[in-house]
C-alpha cells in the first residue's frame, strides 16, 4: 500500500476523512483549467499562423504537428499474456506474422513501388546524351538487387504462414491438435496473406507496365556484351565479369519476366523431410477456401456502394489468394470463380499504385486458364465491353458527380466546422463531454447509414480518390483521349480532395482532443461485449479445453482493449477474437455491433493516416500533362482563382515518393526537373496571358480616345482577373508563388523599358500605373525616368573607336559647335553638343582626350591617301595644270578673277568620267572625303571645347583662382599624419591640372598641322600644290549639293535632307593651311568672281522683268522670278559657305604664312634663351650675398 511508504510524521493522517480527494479534485480541475487556457492559446497562435483557407500547407513543414497514432513499446509477448500457454504460441505466431506483412506492405509501397515507377524519369529524350540510359540502369542495380532480397523474404513469409496455417488444420485424425480449430477462422490471418500476395502482384504490373526499364535492361545486357569482348579497355578483371552476369541473369528471371507472383505461388509448400503437409491436407483446404469465401461475402456487399473503404484492395487480395488456392490444391469452385469474375462489372479496373491500373478478369483468365475454358466466351467478352461503356458512362455524368460532390462536401464543411466549434462550457463540462463524444461516435458508428460527419469526410475522400484515379489511368491504359469537360472536372474533384485534407488538417487540435474520447468510448463499448461473452463462458460449468480456448482468448482480448489502440494491440484483439467467437459465446445480435465497433476503431485510431492516404495525389504526377487545360480553365474563369491552392498541394504530393528514385545521381535532379517543368507550364498558361491581357487593357482603357475596338462588357463580356491578385502566396517547393508580384514585376519592368525607349511617351505610362493601381490594386514602382533625354548622347570612347562612321553619318554645324545626325530611322535625330562631350569626359577623365587626337591623327592619316591619290590621278591632274596654265594667261585681262564659267566646265568634265550607280560624280566623292576630314578636325575642336567645359564646371568650387592655398604646405605646418600629406598633396596635384586646363587647353588644331604639314610641302608630293585650283569647282559641287539638301526639308520623303555641312568648309581650310596655299587661293578672287557673276545675272532678269511686265506675259514672268528665285539662293548660299569658310581659316592662323610663322618661332626661341641667360647671371651675382 502506498500509505505504508509515508514517514512517521504522517502517522496521525491514516485515517481518511476524505480531505485528499477534495484536494485532488481541487487540483485536477487547476490542472482542466490550464490545459484549456493552453489549448486557447495555441489555437490563438495557429490562428495568426495560418488564417487563411486559401494558405497551402506541407504537412512536412509544420513546425509542430500532432500524431494521433497511438503508440507504445511493449512487444508482442508481452502483450500475449495468458495462462494458456499453448494458444499464447499460437496467437504469438500469428500476430508476428502479420506484423511482418504489414512491415512488407509498408516497404514495398514506399520503397520499391516508388524507385520502379520513376526510373526513367526526369530526362527528356532530347538531354538524354547516349549512354545515359545504360549509365541509369548500372545506378539501378543495386536497387534491384535489394528488390530481389525483399521478394525472396516475400516469399519466405507467404511460405510460413501457409505452414503456420496448415500445422494448426490437421486432417490426419490421429495426430495430435494443437488446438481445437472447429469453428474457428484466423479470417485476419487470410487478409493479410492477400495484402503480401496484392504486393508481390504490383510489382509484376509494375514491371510488365515499365517499357522504359525493360528497353535500358536489353541495352545494358548489350553494353555488358561489348564489355565482355574487351575487358581491359574498360577496366574490369574478367573472373569478376562471369560472376555478375550469373547475378545478372537471375535478376532478370526473377524480377524482370513477369514472374515474380507466380514463382510465389509454384513454391513447394509439402515439405520434403516429412514436415508439413499442405497439398493433401483436406481440413486446411476446406478452411482456406471458406475463409477466401467469408471475406469475399464481406467485400462484395460493399464493392460499389458509397460506404466502401478498402474493399477494392481486398478483393485483390482474394483473387491472390484464390489462385493460390488453386495452384496448391488443384481444385477450382466454378461458381466463386464466376462470382469472382462477376465482381467486374461493378468494378471493371482497380488502381494498384499511382498510374497502375489490373484488371481481374485478365489475371484471372491468364493465372487459371484451366477454369476459363469451363466458362463460355461471351461472358468473357461482355466484361471487356462493359469496361468500355463503363468508361463512356462515366465520362458523360462525371460533371454531374462533380456537382454532387462538391455540395456534399461543402455541407460537410459546414456540419464538420459547427460540430467542432460549439465551445465547451465548465459548470456542464462531463455533459458538454458526452454530447461530443456522442456526436463523434455517432459520426463514426453506423457507416452503412453514412450520417456521420468524419466518416463521411473520409468516404467521400476514398469514392472521390477512386473515381479520379479509375477513370484517369483507364483512359490512360486503354488509349483513349479525355474530352477537356472530362479534364476539368476531374481537376474539380481533385481540389475537393484536398479540401478535405485541408478540413481535418485545418481542425486537427479539436479532431485530436475528439478521437482520444472516441476511442476509449469505442473500447468501452468492446469491452462490455467481450465482458458479457465472459459471463456466459464461466457460468457455463462444463469443462473442456475448447470451452478454456475461448475463455483465455477472450481474457487476452480484454487485456489487450485496455491500453492505447495500437495497431498490435488491435491485430491480437482480432486474431484472439477469431478463437473467442467459437461455441456461441455471442450472441448474433451482439457479435455484428462489436464487430461494427472493431471496425470503427480501426478506422478513428488511424484516422489521419487513412485521410493522409487517401487525400494523396501523387498519380497526378503519371496525369500532368491535364495541367496545361487546368490552368486555362482557372484562367478562363477566374472567379475561383482560390483553387490553385488545393492543385499545388496536389502537386506537391509526388514529392516524398520521387525521393526515392534511384536511377540519377541524386533524386534533387529529378525535383528539379519536375519543378521546371511546372513552373514552364504555370508561366506559359497563366502568368504570361494574365501579364498580357493585363497590360492590354490597360493600354486600351488608357486609349479610349482611339476607339481601338469595341469594349462594352455587354457585348464581348468581361474576366474579373483582380481576383487572381487576391490570392494569397502559392508556395511549391522551396519558393513562393506570388501572382501580384509577378505580375507588378512585368508591368515595371515594361513600362520602364519602354519609356526608355521614347522618353515622350512617359505621361501615358505613369497614367497606367496609376490605373493598375486603382483597378487591380498593384502596388508600382516609380520609373524616375526623366521626360526628356539625359545630356548624355554618345559617348565619346563610342565615337572614337568608330570615328569613321561618325564622321560619315554626322554633320558639322561650326557656329553652334554641335554635330547633328544626317539620317535616323527614329523619328528624332540624334545631336551630339559640348555638353555631351563634357559628361563622357567627366566620366572617363582627362586623358581620354589626347587618345581621341591620336585616333584622329590615325584616320586623317588614311584619308589623305585617299586624297593624294585622287589629286595624282592623270585626268584630274591635267585638268588642274590647263587650269593653273589658263588662269595666268587671263588674269589680267580678267582682272585677277578666275571665270565661274571654267569651274562649271571643270565640274561637267568631270561629270564625264563616270558617275556611281547613286548618280556621284568623282568630283561628288572627293567633296565628301573633304567633309570627312573637316568632321574630324571639327571634332577634335568639340573634344578641346568639352576639355575646357568639363575643367571650368570641376573648378568652379574653388573661391579664387588666382590665389589657390597650397593644403600639403597647411598639412605640413599642423604636423598631421602621412596619409593626410598624401591626400593634401593629391588634391594640389588636382586643383593645379584643372587650374591650367580651364585657363587654356591644348592647342590640338596646332598639333595636327606641324604633324602633316611638313609631309603636305615636301617636293615629293608636288602634285598637291594644284589643290587651290581645284576649290572653285569644289565650292560649287558643294553649293549645289546644299540647295538640294536644303530644298529636300520641305519635302515629304526627307531622304538625304540637311541644313548645315560645315566640315566641307572646315577641311579646305585645314588643307589649305597644310599646303600653306592660302594666298595662292586668295589670288583667284573666286568668291569676288561668283558674287559679280550672280548680281550681273541678277540685273539681266530684272531688266527682263521690266520689259515683260508691259507685255502682260504670265508665264514669262513666272519663269522669270522663278529664275530670280534661283540665283538669290545660289548666291545666298555662296556668301554663307564664304563665310563659313573664313571663320574655319581663323582656327588655322589663316592671316600668317607658313615663312612668316617660322620667323616668328625663330623670335620666340631667340627670346627664351635670352630670358634663361640674364637668369643665371642675376643667380651668379646673387651668390656671394648667399655666402
Amino acid at each position: 500500500m502506498a500509505v505504508e511508504t509515508l514517514s512517521p510524521d504522517w502517522e496521525f493522517d491514516r485515517v481518511d476523512d476524505g480531505s485528499q480527494k477534495i484536494h485532488a479534485e481541487v487540483q485536477l480541475k487547476n490542472y482542466g483549467k490550464f490545459l484549456e487556457e493552453y489549448t486557447s492559446q495555441l489555437r490563438r497562435i495557429e490562428d495568426a499562423l495560418d488564417d487563411s483557407i486559401g494558405d497551402v500547407w506541407d504537412f512536412n513543414l509544420d513546425p509542430i504537428a500532432l500524431k494521433l497514432l497511438p503508440y507504445e513499446q511493449s512487444s508482442l509477448l508481452e502483450l500475449i499474456k495468458t495462462e494458456n500457454k499453448v494458444l499464447n504460441k499460437v496467437i504469438t505466431v500469428y500476430a508476428a506474422l502479420c506484423c511482418e506483412i504489414k512491415k512488407l506492405k509498408y516497404e514495398a509501397e514506399i520503397k520499391f513501388y516508388n524507385g520502379l515507377l520513376f526510373y526513367g524519369e526526369g530526362a527528356t529524350d532530347s538531354s538524354m546524351v547516349e549512354g545515359e540510359c545504360q549509365i541509369q540502369m548500372g545506378r539501378f542495380i543495386s536497387f534491384l538487387q535489394e528488390l530481389s532480397c525483399f521478394v525472396t523474404r516475400c516469399y519466405e513469409v507467404v511460405m510460413n504462414v501457409v505452414h503456420q496455417l496448415a500445422a494448426l488444420y490437421i486432417s490426419n485424425k490421429i495426430a495430435p491438435k494443437i488446438i481445437e480449430t472447429t469453428g474457428v477462422h484466423f479470417q485476419t490471418m487470410y487478409e493479410h496473406l492477400g495484402e503480401l500476395l496484392t504486393v508481390l502482384l504490383t510489382l509484376d504490373e509494375i514491371i510488365d507496365n515499365h517499357v522504359t526499364l525493360k528497353d535500358s535492361w536489353t541495352m545494358y545486357k548489350r553494353l555488358l556484351k561489348s564489355v565482355h569482348h574487351n575487358p581491359s579497355k574498360f577496366g574490369i578483371q574478367e573472373e569478376k565479369l562471369k560472376p555478375f552476369e550469373k547475378f545478372l541473369l537471375k535478376l532478370e528471371g526473377q524480377l524482370l519476366d513477369g514472374m515474380i507472383f507466380q514463382a510465389c505461388i509454384e513454391q513447394q509448400f509439402d515439405s520434403l523431410n516429412g514436415g508439413v503437409s499442405v497439398s493433401k491436407n483436406s481440413t486446411f483446404a476446406e478452411e482456406f477456401a471458406h475463409s477466401v469465401r467469408s471475406i469475399f461475402a464481406n467485400v462484395e456487399a460493399k464493392l460499389g456502394e458509397p460506404s466502401e473503404i478498402d474493399q477494392r484492395d481486398k478483393y485483390v487480395g482474394i483473387c491472390g489468394l484464390f489462385v493460390l488456392h488453386f495452384q496448391i490444391f488443384r481444385t477450382v469452385d466454378k461458381k466463386f470463380y464466376k462470382s469472382l469474375l462477376d465482381i467486374c462489372k461493378k468494378v471493371p479496373a482497380i488502381t494498384l499504385t499511382a498510374n497502375i491500373i489490373w484488371f481481374p478478369d485478365n489475371f484471372l483468365i491468364q493465372k487459371m486458364p484451366a477454369a476459363a475454358k469451363l466458362l463460355d466466351r461471351k461472358s468473357l467478352q461482355a466484361i471487356k465491353i462493359h469496361r468500355e461503356t463503363f468508361l463512356q458512362q462515366k465520362a458523360q455524368s462525371l460533371t454531374k458527380d462533380v456537382q454532387s460532390y462538391y455540395i456534399f462536401v461543402s455541407s460537410w464543411m459546414m456540419k464538420m466546422e459547427s460540430v467542432l466549434s460549439k465551445e465547451q462550457r465548465m459548470d456542464k463540462f462531463a455533459e458538454d463531454l458526452t454530447n461530443r463524444c456522442n456526436v463523434f461516435i455517432q459520426c463514426c458508428t453506423r457507416a452503412e447509414s453514412r450520417s456521420s460527419v468524419a466518416d463521411k469526410g473520409f468516404l467521400y475522400a476514398y469514392s472521390i480518390s477512386t473515381i479520379i484515379k479509375t477513370t484517369m489511368n483507364l483512359y490512360m491504359s486503354m488509349q483513349k483521349p479525355m474530352t477537356k469537360t472530362s479534364v476539368k472536372a476531374l481537376c474539380r474533384l481533385t481540389e475537393l480532395l484536398k479540401a478535405i485534407e485541408h478540413m481535418f488538417h485545418r481542425r486537427s487540435m479539436v479532431v485530436a482532443d475528439s478521437v482520444s474520447h472516441i476511442t476509449q468510448h469505442l473500447q468501452h463499448q468492446a469491452l462490455n461485449s467481450i465482458s458479457v461473452a465472459k459471463k456466459r463462458v464461466i457460468s457455463d460449468k462444463k469443462y473442456s479445453e475448447q470451452r478454456l480456448d475461448v475463455l483465455s482468448a477472450l481474457v487476452l482480448a480484454e487485456n489487450t482493449l485496455n491500453g492505447p489502440s495500437t495497431k498490435q494491440r488491435r491485430l491480437i484483439v482480432s486474431l484472439a477474437l477469431s478463437v473467442g467467437t467459437q461455441m456461441k459465446t455471442f450472441k448474433d445480435e451482439e457479435l455484428f455491433p462489436l464487430q461494427v465497433v472493431m471496425k470503427k476503431l480501426d478506422l478513428i485510431s488511424e484516422l489521419r493516416e487513412r485521410v493522409q492516404m487517401q487525400c494523396d495525389c501523387c498519380f497526378l504526377y503519371w496525369h500532368r500533362a491535364v495541367f496545361p487545360i487546368y490552368l486555362d480553365d482557372v484562367y478562363e474563369n477566374a472567379v475561383d482563382a482560390a483553387r490553385l491552392h488545393y492543385m499545388f498541394s496536389a502537386l506537391r504530393d509526388c514529392v516524398p515518393a520521387m525521393m526515392h528514385a534511384r536511377h540519377l545521381e541524386s533524386y534533387e535532379m529529378l525535383l528539379d526537373c519536375y519543378d521546371k517543368e511546372i513552373m514552364e507550364i504555370l508561366n506559359e498558361h497563366l502568368l504570361d496571358k494574365l501579364c498580357k491581357e493585363i497590360e492590354k487593357d490597360l493600354r486600351l482603357s488608357v486609349h479610349t480616345h482611339l476607339k481601338l475596338d469595341d469594349r462594352n462588357p455587354f457585348k464581348v463580356g468581361m474576366k474579373d482577373l483582380a481576383l487572381f491578385f487576391s490570392l494569397n502566396p502559392i508556395r511549391f517547393f522551396n519558393r513562393f508563388i506570388d501572382i501580384r508580384a509577378y505580375v507588378t514585376h512585368y508591368l515595371d519592368k515594361t513600362f520602364y523599358n519602354l519609356t526608355t525607349v521614347a522618353l515622350h511617351d512617359w505621361a501615358t505610362y505613369s497614367e497606367m500605373r496609376n490605373l493598375a493601381t486603382q483597378r487591380y490594386g498593384l502596388v508600382m514602382t516609380e520609373a524616375h525616368l526623366p521626360s526628356q533625354t539625359l545630356e548624355q548622347g554618345l559617348d565619346v570612347l563610342e565615337i572614337m573607336r568608330n570615328i569613321h562612321v561618325f564622321v560619315s553619318r554626322y554633320l558639322y554645324n561650326l557656329n553652334n559647335q554641335i554635330f547633328i545626325e544626317r539620317t535616323s530611322n527614329n523619328k528624332h535625330l540624334n545631336t551630339i553638343n559640348i555638353r555631351h562631350i563634357a559628361n563622357s569626359i567627366r566620366t572617363h577623365g582627362t586623358g581620354i582626350m589626347n587618345t581621341t587626337v591620336n585616333i584622329t591623327y590615325q584616320f586623317l592619316k588614311k584619308k589623305f591617301y585617299i586624297f593624294s591619290q585622287f589629286m595624282y590621278d592623270e585626268h584630274i591632274k591635267s585638268r588642274l595644270i590647263k587650269d593653273i596654265r589658263f588662269f595666268r594667261e587671263i588674269k589680267e585681262q580678267n582682272d585677277h578673277k578666275y571665270p565661274f564659267e571654267r569651274a562649271e566646265k571643270f565640274n561637267r568634265g568631270i561629270r564625264k568620267l563616270g558617275i556611281t550607280p547613286e548618280g556621284q560624280s568623282y568630283l561628288d566623292q572627293f567633296r565628301q572625303l573633304i567633309s570627312q576630314i573637316g568632321n574630324a578636325m571639327g571634332y577634335v575642336r568639340m573634344v578641346r571645347s568639352g576639355g575646357l567645359h568639363c575643367s571650368s564646371s570641376a573648378i568652379r568650387f574653388v573661391p579664387d583662382l588666382e590665389d589657390i592655398v597650397n593644403f600639403e604646405e597647411l598639412v605640413k605646418e599642423e604636423g598631421l599624419a602621412e596619409e593626410t600629406l598624401k591626400a593634401a598633396r593629391h588634391l594640389d596635384s588636382v586643383l593645379s591640372d584643372h587650374t591650367r586646363n580651364s585657363a587654356e587647353g591644348t592647342e590640338y588644331f596646332k598639333m595636327l598641322v606641324d604633324v602633316f604639314a611638313p609631309e603636305f610641302r615636301r617636293p615629293k608630293n608636288i602634285h598637291l600644290r594644284n589643290f587651290y585650283i581645284i576649290v572653285p569647282p569644289l565650292t560649287l559641287n558643294f553649293v549645289e549639293h546644299s540647295i538640294s539638301c536644303k530644298e529636300k526639308l520641305n519635302k515629304k520623303n526627307k531622304i538625304g535632307a540637311a541644313f548645315t555641312d560645315d566640315g566641307f568648309a572646315m577641311g579646305v581650310a585645314y588643307i589649305l593651311k597644310l599646303l600653306d596655299q592660302y594666298q595662292e587661293f586668295d589670288s583667284l578672287h573666286w568668291f569676288q568672281s561668283v558674287r559679280e557673276k550672280y548680281l550681273k545675272e541678277m540685273r539681266a532678269v530684272a531688266k527682263q522683268q521690266n520689259v515683260q511686265s508691259t507685255s502682260q506675259d504670265e508665264k514669262l514672268l513666272q519663269t522669270m522670278n522663278l529664275t530670280q528665285k534661283r540665283l538669290d539662293v545660289s548666291l545666298q548660299e555662296f556668301e554663307l559657305l564664304y563665310f563659313s569658310l573664313s571663320s574655319a581659316r581663323i582656327f588655322f592662323r589663316a592671316d600668317k604664312t607658313a615663312a612668316e610663322e617660322n620667323q616668328e618661332k625663330k623670335e620666340k626661341e631667340e627670346e627664351t634663351k635670352a630670358s634663361i641667360g640674364d637668369l643665371s647671371d642675376s643667380t651668379a651675382s646673387a651668390d656671394p650675398v648667399v655666402k
